[in-house]
């Protein structure tokens, strides 16, 4: 399958949440509740009160909220690819999806009919859906699932990919990078503080820098599935 793809017509993507509020106390009693419930297994499992653990709510879609989503593309020819990054960053989800959105369905208006994410199917692809939702707004017909058989959803996962077929096994991007030898800035936040880094910090511009370079990463880690050269640094722009 990997041999038919045309890498021009892949939307390469990657996506930063963090929790709606900033503190646990901020939320009304039915969220307070509902996020008790939500997150009693986490608790239990890694020994933490209920405070703590809504640092975590931004990686549920009911809980959290996205603040970037950064877009690849492939631009060229064979042996001489360029790849283009366009990042939509905001505190204002919808505005930021509505961003987003426009530039989906103006990708697939040419042609391009693959959305491609590390975990993606799991993560990325279907929070994106849900956020739309929760703002009344209409899914681009990139992200829909509902109504399409499998071999018409056409969602490409390299987390997936690297799994051979083994549902329990999970890989950080940032690992298979490193194993496939394909580098990676040694300045990048880590995940798990990109939340420190929107509520204290209130620094969007470092995690718009993080997600964009994520999305590069996605798709070298392709490149390397398809056996193709990576992109050098010098051909990779944004726009």
């Amino acid at each position: 399958m990997l041999d038919q793809l045309k890498i021009n017509r892949i939307l390469f993507l990657d996506i930063e949440t963090v929790p709606q509020n900033s503190d646990f106390d901020e939320l009304d009693e039915d969220f307070k509740s509902l996020w008790e419930k939500k997150s009693q297994f986490m608790r239990e499992r890694k020994g933490i009160d209920l405070e703590k653990s809504y640092e975590n709510a931004g990686i549920y879609a009911e809980f959290g909220k996205i603040i970037c989503i950064s877009v690849g593309f492939f631009v060229g020819s064979e042996g001489e690819w360029n790849f283009r990054t366009k990042s939509f960053c905001d505190h204002d989800e919808k505005k930021l999806l509505e961003e987003f959105a426009q530039v989906v369905r103006k990708f697939h208006q040419t042609d391009y009919d693959r959305l491609c994410a590390h975990n993606g199917k799991e993560f990325d692809f279907p929070y994106i859906a849900r956020r739309m939702v929760v703002h009344g707004m209409e899914i681009p017909y990139m992200l829909r699932t509902h109504g399409k058989k499998p071999w018409e959803t056409n969602h490409l996962d390299t987390m997936e990919l690297w799994k051979f077929g083994d549902y329990k096994h999970y890989t950080a991007l940032h690992l298979l990078a490193k194993i496939l030898d394909i580098p990676t800035p040694k300045d990048d936040i880590d995940g798990s503080q990109v939340r420190d880094v929107y509520y204290v910090e209130n620094d969007l511009e470092r995690i718009e820098k993080y997600c964009r370079k994520d999305t590069l990463t996605v798709a070298q880690v392709l490149l390397r599935f398809m056996r193709l050269p990576l992109v050098e640094e010098e051909h990779v722009q944004t726009v």
